[in-house]
């Protein structure tokens, strides 16, 4: 008698309601549209999604200039908080009814998602604040970024000095709460006054204010003032352009600048002979190679290493050591709206969306 096939597995049926790029082009010709479910598969979740969060680099997906392209049509949104709905058949961690955080290749702008388990993370069943559902989605994105680039590439230690440009912003707010976590010494870098309020308001006393300074001052005079002339261990520099070269010249001998982004614009040529001047070391860190971002899917990988870490923040939310910031909560028909706040610049934390607006 031939093998039995394995049964199939269950079809899902239904639509559910999702922002869509069906071209790569300007994020305001995203449309709402309904959807026929996706069907699980063994490994999967499905997740009926509660908040998803907003970036910039949402953008640039839907433009098609990121690193990575889906395939299209599309839902954008890589990170989503909600409630478990369905497990697939191989998937034992998680249960109908769990409250969790994720990380997603893409699909958080939609009424419900369906992720690899290992991407997913279960949050506790108290949570601090009223708005905690929605803070968490800050957790796997914002907050893992800036752990693995602090702890894991930089080795931050406590009794070192971080220096921290995008200090108000999502990544940039959470490095300055993870490195005062470790016990390091936290110069945050932002730009306006009120950026500038909200960072001493959350305990951080050593705030460069870049336009209270102006134009032409040096950066590296107003970090000398917080290190009497010693220089800083380790910058975090999501920004690029000028800022990477003005930062270079900020680190003490022996100190590590870490490259995580470019919201400046300009991607900076790094002058070799500083390196070997002052004996200091400039890295990378891209969050999506332990997420299943990168060339090779490496996801399950360093899936232990990247649940150890969840485990740690949401530890550390729960005693208060950091707290997750949101700018603004808007519906998920704002979309648009969202990305115009984002991209004015003027928030402080995350814009996340309510899927259930």
């Amino acid at each position: 008698m031939p093998p039995e096939t394995p049964p199939s597995p269950p079809q899902a049926t239904g639509t559910y309601r999702a922002v869509v790029c069906t071209q790569y082009g300007p994020f305001d010709e995203l449309e709402m549209q309904d959807l026929p479910r996706q069907a699980i598969e063994p490994h999967q979740v499905r997740i009926a999604v509660a908040y998803t969060g907003v970036s910039f680099a949402h953008s640039l997906v839907v433009a098609g200039l990121y690193q990575r392209k889906p395939p299209l049509p599309f839902t954008p949104g890589t990170e989503a908080v909600g409630t478990i709905s369905e497990v697939g058949s191989a998937v034992t961690d998680f249960a109908v009814g769990d409250r969790v955080c994720s990380v997603l290749d893409w699909g958080g702008y939609a009424q419900e998602v369906v992720t690899d388990a290992v991407g997913v993370f279960r949050l506790p069943k108290t949570l601090p604040g009223p708005e905690a559902m929605a803070a968490a989605v800050l957790l796997p994105i914002s907050y893992g970024t800036s752990y693995g680039a602090l702890l894991w590439r930089a080795r931050l230690q406590a009794g070192q000095t971080a220096l921290i440009f995008g200090a108000a912003g999502g990544v940039g707010l959470a490095a300055c709460e993870i490195a005062r976590a470790v016990g390091a010494k936290v110069i945050a870098v932002v730009n306006g006054p009120d950026k500038a309020h909200a960072l001493r308001k959350r305990g951080f006393d050593s705030v460069i204010d870049t336009k209270a300074t102006g134009p032409d001052a040096s950066l590296k005079a107003s970090v000398d003032v917080f290190t009497q002339g010693a220089g800083v261990d380790v910058v975090f520099d999501p920004i690029g352009g000028d800022v990477t070269h003005q930062a270079l010249r900020c680190l003490a001998d022996d100190g590590k600048l870490l490259t995580i982004g470019y919201a400046a614009g300009d991607i900076p040529q790094i002058p070799a002979n500083i390196l070997l001047l002052k004996n200091i070391s400039v890295m990378g860190f891209n969050w999506g190679q332990y997420v299943g971002w990168g060339k090779v899917d490496e996801r399950h990988r360093y899936g232990d290493q990247v649940r150890a870490a969840m485990d740690q923040l949401i530890e550390w939310w729960q005693s208060g050591e950091i707290d997750p910031t949101i700018d603004k909560i808007l519906p998920l028909g704002e979309y648009k709206q969202a990305m115009q706040r984002i991209k004015a610049r003027n928030t402080i934390g995350r814009v996340v969306l309510d899927v259930n607006q």
